[in-house]
């Protein structure tokens, strides 16, 4: 039986004022239907909008610890339904199960960590050049942020955004993707349930291109934070910069895995393929592009489609490595990027096609795929495809290995496999991305650091957490001065 979800405004389920609702299918099998959820239109954002605006000043007063409180109740309620969330992850996104506990394991890891930074929350204090005065910096809140979330974390990347906002004080109305609204719609009835006050968390459901578009540009907005496409997040950051709106927005990517000619090549074949077909290639971080040495190539290709053979196709709660597109038209997409390549005189290695047949005829399946001969300035090597598709390229020295790497618009992860020394810290000072690997995969990112990438990866501040992360995005500095002198004091002037 479907779910059958509704927006959550100010603390209680709702229809959409339209009445219209959407289907969310299981990808692996489009007969299952795992959702219904609202088609919100401009109402209903308003709506949403104006319970967080009326929260706001009530939650932004609670104390933080106080905040953090309700944020680890919620991380224990979550790792208590932690199987249940992960195979609902599977069934509605389609990564295989490991993955999906993996997602939901993310969720539980942000919101310990965000709890903590309730006691945590530091600006700094420093000394006055004046005589009987002090001066400080504290966070404070920005407001009413709008977190407009991705089809491929579907419990992660809403985690990641709700919960350094929700700790830092400020209100939210959670967008989630309209193909897996219902883990989201899960997570936060969890956070709600654990004690949030009505209006503080809103989720709205629809369409990117209307409710979240709408919601982006809405006046009763303070901060958009955003996990999409590149040409999205490029339309988010100018609406933002015009409307003097707090944003965040991660992005697209292109990523590189190296394998120099001292590397270790079984452990490098294991990255590359983790790398690349993991998630059916659907991160922000897959690995979609292996630059080679020559030395090597062949040796590599070899184990590589050895090993790329050996990996099941099929639905992710029945023990397959690889599970399937996220929709129909992102197959097409994938599909379509494969015959580009062919044109443009790529060859393909292996795979490159849709699998129907059987178990998988109702699913959005594609074969793993890798290319060579591959030119680096190929469509199939410069834009990203989101899908089980790598293109395997020669580099002649480590420098041509940089600069390979280097040559796109993209600068989200990279990574290089190699036992010297010396070039490890090249690369580490030399790859430009935001994210950088040494002897592992392009993916792998872990929440107490600073998440995101430069180029075309991202604009505006980090995502997690650490120095530099979330907590710049949904906070803003204040600084304050205080004279206890008495008297009239001017600095810098005698």
């Amino acid at each position: 039986m479907p779910f059958k979800i509704g927006n959550l405004i100010k603390g209680k389920y709702c229809q959409a004022a339209s009445k219209e609702t959407i289907k969310s299918l299981n990808p692996a099998d489009a007969r299952d239907v795992v959702g219904i959820v609202p088609a919100s239109g401009p109402r209903d954002v308003d709506a949403a909008v104006a319970a967080a605006k009326n929260a706001f000043p009530a939650w932004s007063t609670t104390p933080a610890p106080k905040r953090a409180e309700i944020i680890y109740r919620a991380a224990e309620a979550i790792l208590k339904d932690k199987t249940r969330l992960g195979r609902l992850v599977t069934r509605e996104m389609g990564k295989i199960l490991p993955e999906g506990l993996g997602d939901v394991q993310e969720a539980v890891d942000m919101a310990y960590y965000m709890a903590g930074e309730g006691r945590r929350m530091s600006g700094q204090t420093v000394p006055s050049e004046l005589a009987d005065k002090d001066c400080k910096s504290v966070r404070v809140p920005v407001g009413v942020f709008a977190l407009i979330t991705p089809w491929n974390f579907p419990t992660a990347i809403p985690a990641w955004k709700i919960f350094p906002a929700l700790v830092a004080g400020n209100t939210v109305v959670l967008k989630p993707s309209s193909l897996t609204p219902v883990c989201a719609a899960m997570l936060a009835d969890i956070v709600n349930r654990a004690g949030l006050p009505p209006g503080v968390l809103n989720i709205v459901h629809g369409p990117g291109e209307t409710t979240g578009t709408y919601l982006a540009a809405h006046h009763g907005i303070d901060g958009i934070s955003f996990t999409g496409s590149s040409a999205v997040g490029h339309r988010i950051a100018t609406l933002a910069l015009a409307n003097h709106k707090e944003y965040s927005c991660e992005m697209g990517g292109k990523n590189p895995i190296i394998v120099m000619d001292d590397a270790n090549l079984d452990q490098a074949v294991k990255g590359a393929l983790w790398g690349a077909f993991g998630t059916t290639g659907q991160r922000c971080t897959a690995a979609s592009r292996l630059i080679v040495h020559t030395k090597i190539y062949a040796r590599f290709i070899s184990s590589f489609v050895k090993a790329a053979k050996k990996l099941k196709l099929g639905d992710g709660l029945r023990g397959a490595d690889v599970g399937p597109l996220i929709s129909l038209d992102q197959m097409k997409k994938v599909l379509a990027y494969i015959e580009i390549g062919k044109k443009e005189g790529a060859r393909v290695l292996f795979g490159g096609n849709r699998a129907a047949t059987g178990a998988l005829k109702n699913g959005n399946f594609i074969s793993p795929t890798a290319f060579t001969d591959v030119k680096p300035d190929m469509r199939i090597a410069q834009e990203e495809i989101f899908g089980p598709v790598v293109s395997i390229l020669k580099a002649e020295t480590f420098k041509d290995a940089i600069a390979k790497a280097n040559g796109v618009d993209y600068g989200l992860s990279s990574a290089i496999y190699t036992q010297n020394v010396n070039n490890c810290a090249i690369a580490e000072r030399d790859l430009d991305t935001g994210i950088v690997y040494i002897n592992a995969p392009t993916i792998g990112a872990e929440i107490q650091l600073p998440f995101g990438g430069f180029k075309k990866s991202g604009f505006g501040r980090k995502e997690a957490g650490g120095r530099g992360g979330a907590l710049d995005t949904f906070t803003r500095w204040k600084v304050v001065y205080r004279d206890f002198s008495g008297a009239l004091q001017k600095a810098q002037i005698d």
